[in-house]
């Protein structure tokens, strides 16, 4: 069964959806900081460069998981 994928959100989210942005965030969250943290801790420059891609990375999906939440009118984070 193939299912088109949501052209818009829905107005309100169920519980189960909201833990698991919530899960999203804090999963992105962690993420960025344990590899900023062994980036700190890491003596060769290429798994330094590697750690700290990384942490950009879920920190920048952690932004744009906020970006998306903030976007729609009403919404209170």
């Amino acid at each position: 069964m193939n299912q088109q994928p949501m052209q818009q959100p829905p107005n309100m989210i169920s519980e189960k959806d909201l833990l698991y942005i919530t899960d999203m965030l804090s999963w992105n969250l962690n993420a960025s900081k344990k590899a900023n943290f062994y980036a700190e801790q890491c003596q060769l420059p290429e798994i330094k460069q590697a750690l700290d891609t990384t942490a950009k990375m879920h920190q920048r999906h952690y932004q744009q998981i906020l970006s998306h939440l903030n976007t729609q009118p009403g919404n209170v984070i």
